[in-house]
C-alpha cells in the first residue's frame, strides 16, 4: 500500500514537471488535488489500454529499439486528457515530449522518495 501511494505521488510529481517545463501541457488550477487526481486518472488508463496497446504492439517496440513507446505513452497521455477537465494538451508532439519528461521525473522522484522511506 505505501508502494503504491509513493508511486502515485511521484506521478503527481512527474505530471507538475511536464506542466511546468512543456509548454503545449497545461494544468488548470494547479493545486495538489488536481495533479494527485490527473495522475490516479493517467495510472488507470497506463494499468488498462496502456497494458494492452503495449502488449499488442511488442513486436513494433522490438523493431523500433524501444521507440515507439514514447508513442504508446504520449497517446495514453492524450487519453488522459480527453478523460480529465484540469489536463489540457496542445498537440501529439507536446503528449509525446511531456510522455518522456513524465517516465524520467517519475523514475527519479521515485527512487528520491524510496530512499527516505523503508519499505
Amino acid at each position: 500500500m505505501k508502494s503504491l501511494l509513493i508511486r502515485w505521488v511521484a506521478l503527481g510529481g512527474a505530471i507538475w514537471a511536464a506542466a511546468y517545463f512543456v509548454p503545449g501541457i497545461e494544468v488548470k488550477n494547479g493545486d495538489f488535488v488536481t495533479y494527485a487526481g490527473i495522475a490516479l486518472i493517467f495510472g488507470l488508463v497506463n494499468a488498462t489500454i496502456g497494458t494492452l496497446t503495449k502488449i499488442l504492439t511488442f513486436p513494433i517496440t522490438i523493431l523500433s529499439l524501444g521507440l515507439s513507446m514514447l508513442v504508446i505513452n504520449g497517446a495514453m497521455l492524450v487519453i488522459t486528457d480527453s478523460a480529465s477537465d484540469a489536463l489540457s494538451i496542445a498537440s501529439i508532439w507536446d503528449a509525446i515530449l511531456g510522455a518522456l519528461l513524465i517516465s524520467i521525473a517519475s523514475a527519479v522522484i521515485n527512487k528520491i522518495i524510496s530512499a527516505f522511506v523503508k519499505k
